[in-house]
């Protein structure tokens, strides 16, 4: 049983099945059934058309169910005839899909679900999985989100940023369970980098792929983060940053430059050093004040106050970080850092215990713990 291929023709079945005249819910209920049936009867009889095979099934399901169902007898006349048999036409309809699944009446959370299981083709049980939620839980969302998107036509151009921003969050889930989420991000943008010639797009997966060549090197054996700088560059994929950075090129050659472009450009100059003390820390405050100026974030701009503390030396970090709200997330982790650059040790181990409580993961946490403890048994007589 192939299950890629099985997960590359979900969108563009369940794509054919809405332009034919099934509601999203529906056809979505429809596909499923289909795929489940293909893992049942393919491994003894793979069909000759993989795609007409589960268009043909998901069809038929979804004909069963509406003609089962009184209170949609006024859709007989939408299903009462099924297609004369033949060659699946060879319109894609997955990009739609990208875009519906982003619809902006969905949250943040339902529409990365919907994504990863209308586009991606993952079953709710993994989805629930890598988000370490109750399989009856993700169920629901996905529900609620199937019901929220039904009425959305296939007639309107979607919003890409919304797309991407989609897949972003998809990809910084990581990985849990049996689903890898980060790989899973990277193939489902490698899919719409091909459906669509945006530069954004090809920066979000130039972005990904950086990012994900220096997994390996993250985790210690003990389980531990590893920053940035103390990570064995030796281990980091280099095959995904040459093809990183050659797609980036490409895109910022077009000069339309975007906040996806400006992070893999980032992420990029970080590759590119051969030692953390090599990096070209004055180029890469340059492309945080691009970013800033894209994005207006304050997020980004606790970066780049990181970035100037590297640049021209830790007060000047510390002038930068002053201009920002210390709610920010992370921003006591950053002042910790640049305090103990700047060999305020006392003070730094006080932010590190604070930054500790705040963290957002336990990984962060006991990182962050064992930091403030490296400094407090220096500062011991």
């Amino acid at each position: 049983m192939d299950e890629a291929l099985l997960r590359s023709l979900t969108p563009v079945v369940l794509g054919i099945l809405v332009r034919r005249g099934a509601t999203f819910a529906a056809a979505e209920d429809a596909v499923q059934d289909a795929l489940v049936e293909a893992v049942r009867v393919w491994p003894a009889d793979p069909p000759r058309d993989p795609k007409g095979w589960l268009v043909t099934v998901a069809w038929r399901r979804f004909l069963d169910a509406a003609r089962a169902d009184a209170a949609r007898r006024r859709r007989e006349d939408l299903v009462d005839v099924e297609p004369a048999p033949g060659p699946v036409p060879a319109f894609d309809d997955t990009l739609q899909l990208y875009f519906l699944c982003a619809h902006p009446a969905l949250t943040p959370s339902s529409a990365v679900a919907l994504t990863l299981r209308a586009v991606g083709g993952l079953t709710t049980r993994q989805i629930a999985q890598a988000y370490l939620v109750p399989e009856a839980t993700m169920a629901q969302r996905i529900s609620r989100a199937k019901r929220t998107v039904s009425g959305v036509r296939f007639d309107r151009s979607g919003d890409v940023a919304t797309v991407l921003r989609v897949l972003y969050l998809v990809f910084n889930e990581g990985y849990s369970g049996d689903v890898d989420l980060a790989a899973e991000a990277i193939r489902l943008t490698r899919q719409l980098a091909t459906a669509i010639d945006h530069p954004e797009v090809a920066g979000l997966l130039a972005l990904m792929l950086l990012h994900h060549a220096r997994r390996a090197a993250r985790i210690a054996p003990d389980g531990s983060l590893v920053p940035l700088a103390e990570q064995d560059r030796r281990r980091w994929d280099t095959r995904s940053i040459a093809e990183g950075v050659e797609i980036l090129r490409a895109a910022l050659a077009r000069d339309r430059l975007g906040e996806f472009q400006a992070q893999a450009a980032i992420a990029a100059l970080h590759a590119d050093a051969p030692t953390a003390g090599e990096t070209d820390w004055v180029q890469i405050v340059e492309w945080y004040d691009e970013l800033a100026r894209l994005t207006d974030s304050p997020v980004v701009r606790l970066n780049r106050a990181v970035a100037v503390g590297e640049a021209d030396g830790p007060r000047a970090g510390l002038a930068a970080l002053a201009a920002l709200d210390d709610s920010l997330p992370r921003h006591a982790a950053v002042a910790a850092y640049l305090h103990e650059r700047d060999g305020d040790l006392a003070t730094a181990a006080r932010l590190y215990a604070d930054a500790a409580h705040k963290a957002p993961n336990l990984a962060e946490r006991d990182h962050l713990t064992r930091q403030a403890a490296r400094l407090n048994a220096r500062l011991r007589p």
